[in-house]
């Protein structure tokens, strides 16, 4: 909650009596257990929450707390799903003999070449304008011969 730049501005201008309202509960937090924190710092604060999306709750309330529980939960059980279809997804891949993240500029020889060239005294400025790419792949060709 404190990382958050915007909404710790947020906390140093609301007082005691005032009505929080968001649209949303992940506007509160980054996860379900975030989100409770803040709801309850905000609640020891006498500030009041009141959510739209689920119907105009007050999350301060104990029906709020349940439903806010509830709904958390839910959030939480979709990102874990998400998660764990990534993770197969990449698995099924890498099991096809797929290599996951942008293919290579250079090709073997290429990159070779630029280890051979940085090898000879070039620098790494000079051998991205011959090969007409960027600094950063032929410091990445250069990494991969360590």
């Amino acid at each position: 909650m404190a990382r958050r730049k915007g909404f710790s501005c947020l906390l140093n201008k609301i007082e005691q009596g005032d009505l929080l309202v968001v649209t949303k509960l992940d506007r509160l937090g980054r996860d379900a257990i975030d989100v409770s924190m803040t709801v309850e710092k905000l609640s020891g604060m006498g500030i009041k929450v009141h959510c739209l999306v689920p119907g105009g709750v007050d999350l301060t309330s104990s029906a709020g707390k349940m439903t806010m529980n509830v709904i958390n939960a839910v959030v939480q059980f979709e990102r874990d799903l998400l998660i764990e279809r990534t993770q197969a997804g990449l698995a099924r891949a890498r099991a096809k003999g797929r290599k996951p993240g942008r293919p290579m500029v250079l090709s073997p020889d290429q990159r070779q070449e630029v280890r051979d060239r940085l090898d000879g005294g070039e620098t790494v400025s000079a051998i991205a304008r011959a090969m007409q790419t960027s600094r950063q792949t032929i410091m990445q060709a250069r990494d991969e011969g360590c």
